[in-house]
Order: C-alpha cells, then sequence, then structure tokens
C-alpha cells in the first residue's frame, strides 16, 4: 500500500481522522441509558451496529449521502409524467442498514419491553452518520400504529412497512419487497397553522373512514416524496381531515402526486423535500372526517421524540469530534484539551450532552408502556418541552464544538460544518420552538394532571440534594401558576433541566452530578465554558471521550 504522501517538513499536530471507533461502545451515557431504561437485551445488536456505523467506510457513505444532493425528475424521454427522486447510492446504502436494523417498524413488529428504547439507540448513532436518512424511517415507524387501527383495505400495508428489505424501486406496492412511508401537512399559506389548509378533499363515492376521495391541491413541504405512500391532511365535506395517499393506484397507475420541485435546504441535504401539487390524486379517508388533526397529532408524538433523539445523537458526534481533536492537538506547549479554559468548555459541552440523551432515553421507555396512564402524561407534557430545548440547544453546542476544533472546524472536510447545518431542523420539524411551548401550555390547562406524573416522575430523586428539591419545587409551582405566553419559552426550559437534573441525580456518577446542578439550576450562563469552580474537570471528559472500547 503506498503511504499517504505529506508535506516536505511532514505532518505534525493534527488529529487523526474520528473514524473506525464504535459509536456504541465508546459512549458511556448512550449505554447506560439503554440499560436503565430496559433494553439490556439488545446490548450486542447495538454493539455491532454501532461498530458498523463508526467504521471508515460507513462514514465516508454519509459524506457522499450529503454532498451528492437528491434530483428530481418530474418527466421520463417520452414526456409523461414520472414524478421519481434519484438518489446517489450512499444515501440507499444507509438506508438500506437502516432498515435491516428495523429502526423503521421494530417496536411494532417485535414489541417487547424496551423495544423503543432499542431503536431509538439505532436511530441516536444512525444520525452521527448521515441524519437526512432519519426522515423516512421516522416517519414510516410513526404512521404504523395508525394504521394498524384504520380500515383493513390501510391494514394490508403493514407486511411490506414491517419487511426489513429496503426496496426504493419505482414501482407498485405488490412488486415491492418494503415500503415507506411520507407526510404532507404544510401549505404556503399555512405553514404551522394547518387548519388554514386549503386543500380539498371530494368523495368518490361513499363518505367515510376506509373510503376513496379525489384530492385536490398543494403542499408546500412534502417529506420524502420518493416514498411508497404519503399521510396528508385535506379538507374534506367534514373539515380538516387525514387521507393515506399511495404513489401508486390500485390498479398499477402512477398516482396524480406530482413533484413540482426539491427544496434547496439549509441542511438534511440527503433527503429530499418536495414542492407537490395533488391533481385529483387518490386518497383514503384515515379515521373520521373533520378529525385529521387529531389523527395527525397521533403520529407526531413519536416523530418530535425522534426528533429530541436524533439531535442528541449529533449533538454527541459534534462533542467527539471536539474531544477527539482537543486530546490530539498540542498548544501553547501542552495538549489543548489540558488548557484550562478548554477544558472548561469540553466539561460544559459534554454535561449538555450527556443530560440530552439521558432525557432522550428516559422518554424512549415511556413509549415501552403504552396502556401505563401517568407514562401518557409524563411524554405528553415533556415531549414538547424536550423539543423545545434539546432542540433549540442543538446549533449552540455544534458552533462550540466546531470552534473548539479552530480553522479546520469550519472547514468541511472536518465533518462540522454539516453537523451544525443539520441541527436546525430539529427545531423546525414537527412544530418549531413556539408551537411547542404553546403545546406545553395546553397540556397543562387541558391535563392538569400532567403535574401528577410530573411530581411522580421526581420522587426517587427527592432528598438527593437539596438544590434539586429546591428545584422541584420551583418549577411545580412554576408550571402551576404561569399563564402568560410570553414566559412560556422559560417554564419550559425549567421543566427540561429539572427533569434531566433528576435523571442524572439517579443515574449518573457524582462529578456529572454536581456538574450539572451546580451550572444549569438558575440563571442561563450564556456560552458554554462557563462552569463556576468544580474542582477536577477531568473525570466528566474522561467519560464523553470517544477514544474507547
Amino acid at each position: 500500500m503506498t503511504a499517504p504522501a505529506r508535506s516536505r517538513t511532514g505532518v505534525v499536530n493534527q488529529a487523526p481522522p474520528l473514524e473506525d471507533y464504535n459509536l456504541f461502545l465508546s459512549d458511556v451515557a448512550l449505554m447506560e441509558a439503554v440499560v436503565g431504561e430496559g433494553a439490556t437485551w439488545a446490548l450486542d445488536n447495538l454493539t455491532g451496529y454501532g461498530e458498523t456505523l463508526g467504521a471508515a467506510a460507513t462514514l465516508e457513505l454519509g459524506k457522499l449521502a450529503n454532498r451528492e444532493v437528491p434530483r428530481l425528475e418530474t418527466h421520463d424521454r417520452y414526456g409523461r409524467r414520472s414524478d421519481r427522486v434519484e438518489f446517489h447510492p450512499a444515501y440507499h446504502a444507509l438506508m438500506r442498514l437502516q432498515v435491516a436494523e428495523g429502526l423503521h417498524a421494530s417496536p411494532w413488529s417485535d414489541p417487547r419491553p424496551g423495544a423503543h428504547v432499542r431503536r431509538a439507540a439505532g436511530l441516536y448513532m444512525s444520525g452521527q452518520v448521515e441524519a437526512g436518512t432519519s426522515c423516512p424511517i421516522s416517519m414510516t415507524h410513526a404512521a404504523i400504529p395508525l394504521l394498524a387501527n384504520a380500515d383493513p383495505h390501510l391494514q394490508s400495508w403493514l407486511p411490506k412497512l414491517y419487511s426489513r428489505v429496503y426496496d426504493p424501486a419505482h414501482r407498485p406496492l405488490d412488486d415491492k419487497a418494503g415500503a415507506l412511508i411520507g407526510m404532507g401537512m404544510t401549505e404556503k399559506q399555512g405553514g404551522s397553522d394547518v387548519r388554514a389548509n386549503t386543500t380539498r378533499a371530494d368523495p368518490v363515492a361513499t363518505r367515510g373512514p376506509g373510503m376513496a376521495y379525489h384530492i385536490v391541491g398543494h403542499k408546500w413541504f412534502m417529506s420524502a416524496p420518493m416514498c411508497d405512500a404519503f399521510l396528508v391532511l385535506a379538507q374534506a365535506p367534514g373539515g380538516l381531515s387525514c387521507f393515506f395517499m399511495p404513489r401508486w393506484t390500485p390498479d398499477g397507475e402512477l398516482n396524480a402526486v406530482h413533484l413540482q420541485r426539491l427544496k434547496d435546504k439549509l441542511g438534511n441535504r440527503s433527503n429530499a423535500s418536495s414542492e407537490v401539487e395533488f391533481d385529483h390524486a387518490l386518497g383514503w379517508l384515515v379515521g373520521e372526517e373533520g378529525r385529521g388533526v387529531a389523527t395527525i397529532i397521533e403520529m407526531v408524538e413519536f416523530t418530535r421524540l425522534d426528533n429530541v433523539v436524533g439531535s442528541a445523537g449529533v449533538q454527541r458526534r459534534a462533542l467527539a469530534l471536539a474531544l477527539h481533536h482537543a486530546q490530539h492537538r498540542a498548544a501553547f506547549g501542552r495538549s489543548l484539551i489540558d488548557q484550562p479554559l478548554m477544558t472548561n468548555v469540553l466539561a460544559d459541552l459534554a454535561l449538555e450532552v450527556e443530560a440530552a440523551t439521558a432525557l432522550a432515553f428516559r422518554l424512549a421507555r415511556a413509549f415501552d408502556a403504552p396502556t401505563d396512564p401517568a407514562e401518557a402524561l409524563f411524554r405528553r407534557l415533556i415531549i414538547p418541552a424536550a423539543k423545545f430545548w434539546v432542540c433549540k440547544r442543538g446549533p449552540t453546542v455544534a458552533a462550540e464544538a466546531l470552534e473548539v476544533v479552530g480553522g479546520n472546524g469550519y472547514v468541511e472536510d472536518s465533518g462540522l460544518p454539516r453537523l451544525y447545518r443539520e441541527l436546525p431542523v430539529y427545531s423546525i420539524w414537527e412544530g418549531a420552538g413556539n408551537v411547542m411551548c404553546l403545546d406545553v401550555q395546553r397540556a397543562l390547562q387541558r391535563s392538569p394532571e400532567v403535574l401528577d406524573a410530573l411530581d411522580a416522575e421526581f420522587a426517587p430523586a427527592r432528598g438527593a440534594d437539596p438544590r434539586l428539591d429546591r428545584q422541584i419545587a420551583a418549577v411545580l409551582d412554576l408550571a402551576r401558576t404561569s399563564n402568560q405566553e410570553a414566559g412560556l419559552r422559560r417554564l419550559s426550559r425549567e421543566l427540561v433541566i429539572t427533569v434531566q437534573a433528576a435523571l442524572l441525580v439517579r443515574h449518573a456518577p457524582g462529578f456529572m452530578i454536581d456538574g450539572f446542578l451546580t451550572s444549569r439550576l438558575g440563571p442561563e450562563a450564556g456560552a458554554f465554558g462557563m462552569l463556576p469552580a468544580l474542582g477536577d474537570l477531568k473525570p466528566i471528559l474522561e467519560r464523553a471521550a470517544p477514544d474507547q472500547g
């Protein structure tokens, strides 16, 4: 093998690539979360998947899939509508890995205890390679329980959705080995206000659940337009309703789902997002007419969880790259990681990422108890709050990690610019930050018993530290009395950091607990790297370091 080219003076003081490492075994917080939240049985599987994802060849697939963006073909060479999206082979290779792992369906096809936790761990790691593949995976996962309770005609899709064979072919369902589901809710005039949608649905014959409708209108954003079917919102005679719209009609014809263009996005570039027109496309009513928002809300609780999990995973990759660089870089006569200011920054980032990870997997466990009313209430309140705060912190974490690496971090080859561009989408998908905070308010107003579930969540951590006890009392009081819309971001942040603190008190080492309680309970410090005097910060860095396992 030919040796790598070197400059005349030699290449020195540069960190080697962070590759050929195990994304699972090198992440202590992730491993502990998987065990602590009930998926110990999945350790061997996740270890193998982590090794595959951390391989240099797999990480290269992520770079290629993001750089070689999807391409839209609206017509074939004869002028007929084709409405196809072409992807680089690297994208298909990554999708094949995730479908084979069952990240799109496994909690439904194999609903053992801890199934949602195990799936969340796979999603968390997959996004560190390339997050754009997560969109169709997440939407398919969220759509399955909806279809499982729908008309038998729609339930017939389930075997292909459960399949662990990724089949990207553009052809009818009967000729495919597996299928994926996309979504279309947002319109030009409405944005988050889906009740302002103007797309119209008229019954082909009989109205009602499971019946066919002709749909005319548009979607300003339709995610993953290469999928085999979509859940869309449209105005039926009875009001805003949810419809299942396949790419191909039952008679084998291409449905009138006309892709107009693909969005040129800031990040998430390997994933196609489209504008689309429906020209009397066929769709089948899911649920009752007029219940479209309620029907879709059943899905978005799952996809919002995936936003939290995905953001935490991408933040973990940014932290790992920063730590790896600081371990291998020298400045001013000593290792970068040993410089006191840098130690403070990195320890602060490590606290942030571990807290985000602990919360994401606690929320995943809440889905593993589908009949527990307390868990449902906990999800109802904390998922929107977590989506607001964890996802809002993501770009700041990536920016700080990028700065750790300096000029090299500002260069595409480092991988950090891609992470920085990726993280804002988690705040926007499935409801932006203000929408999430309003949802927290609705949970408190419509289901005040959510505070009983939250109080029960705090119970095992009470008495461990007086700082946490004071914080719990303060946040419960704030949640009971806060009714000002302008203060909802503060309330949501306080809810999240209090739950994070309680989780760390119960499960993390003492040095992590002290670091988080000292720095997070109270006013925000602003930039990372403003930790107060905590003594030796090196145990925090050693716990977070990727150069292990």
